[in-house]
C-alpha cells in the first residue's frame, strides 16, 4: 500500500521564516516514514516577478492535485491559504484537516465550510491524521 500524500497548506506571504517553517519541521518529524508530506517550501524562488508568482501559483495547485489531504495552517488569516484550501475541497474534493487557535464562532465561514476539520492546534491535527488515515 502506498503511502498518503500530504500536502502542507499555510501562510506564507508576510510571516516570519519560524511562522513558515517551524510547524511544517514538526509535522514532518511526526508523520515521516508513514505520509509523505508535501511541502510548497521545498521550493526556492528568489524574485517577484510575474513569472515566478506564476510558477509558485502552479506548483502549489499540482501539489494540491497530487496530494490525498490537505493538512492546513489557519493560525491566521491568509488568502493563498483559503485559496488553497477551496480549490481543494470543493473542486477536488479532498479532504482538508486545520488546524487553528480560533473559536469556531470567529472563524471564516469559507475555512469552517471548506475544511473537513478544524483541531485546536497542530498536536491534535498530527493525531486526527494518525487516527484516521
Amino acid at each position: 500500500m502506498n503511502p498518503k500524500r500530504i500536502y502542507l497548506c499555510g501562510p506564507i506571504m508576510d510571516c516570519k521564516l519560524g511562522e513558515i517553517k517551524d510547524w511544517r519541521t514538526r509535522a514532518k518529524e511526526r508523520l515521516a516514514g508513514r505520509f509523505i508530506l508535501l511541502d510548497p517550501m521545498r521550493r526556492s524562488f528568489r524574485d517577484n516577478e510575474i513569472d515566478s508568482a506564476n510558477e509558485i501559483v502552479e506548483f502549489d495547485l499540482q501539489d494540491i492535485r497530487d496530494a490525498d489531504l490537505i493538512l492546513a495552517n489557519y493560525s491566521k488569516p491568509s488568502i493563498g491559504t483559503a485559496m488553497e484550501v477551496f480549490y481543494a475541497s470543493h473542486n477536488l474534493g479532498k479532504f482538508t484537516i486545520a488546524f487553528s487557535p480560533f473559536e469556531f464562532k470567529n472563524c471564516s465561514p469559507w475555512m469552517a465550510r471548506f475544511c473537513t476539520k478544524i483541531t485546536p492546534d497542530l498536536e491534535s491535527a498530527l493525531t486526527y491524521v494518525e487516527r484516521h488515515f
